[in-house]
């Protein structure tokens, strides 16, 4: 009697995690926001800033960058595997992964995401490393490390899980 509305409202909830999805569009918006004030910042004065500190603001807009694809993928192949499949229109442009990462895939981006991101703040960290404490540095290292272990750890598990299925 209760089972079969209990089940549709607990299937139906996964509609809650729509509006997430979409607030991540806006953080998306903030960080198109934040790159675009930074190459406003650095374009006047272009010509008077050493290229090291050109390098870090390229460096810094790289780091947007991935963070903002992450973002988009969490978006979009999160809404497609928890809410609904996006029903986008044949003469629509589709992305060529869109529907095709699981929840394992979408994690083992996400790990290799977090290693990219964490790999230029690490690169950043060495170009600035004369202000940089040596206890601070190698914070930074294994911190890095970290990232990359997890990331090496759940790509095992995942190649492990799928020959065993």
């Amino acid at each position: 009697m209760f089972e079969r509305p209990f089940e549709r409202l607990m299937y139906a909830s996964r509609w809650l995690l729509a509006p997430i999805y979409l607030g991540l569009s806006l953080a998306l918006i903030a960080l198109a926001i934040k790159f675009f004030q930074e190459i406003v910042h650095l374009l006047p004065h272009v010509t008077e800033i050493a290229e090291a500190d050109i390098v870090l603001v390229v460096l810094s807009l790289i780091d947007i960058s991935l963070v903002s694809g992450l973002l988009v993928m969490v978006m979009f192949s999160g809404y497609e595997n928890f809410v609904s499949r996006m029903d986008l229109d044949e003469n629509s442009e589709k992305l060529s992964w869109l529907g095709t990462l699981d929840t394992n895939s979408l994690k083992n981006k996400v790990a290799a995401s977090i290693v990219a991101i964490s790999s230029i703040h690490l690169l950043k960290v060495f170009m600035n490393a004369e202000n940089v404490s040596n206890d601070k540095l190698l914070w930074y290292v294994l911190i890095h490390l970290t990232f990359v272990t997890s990331a090496f750890a759940m790509g095992m598990l995942d190649k492990l899980t799928r020959k065993a299925h």
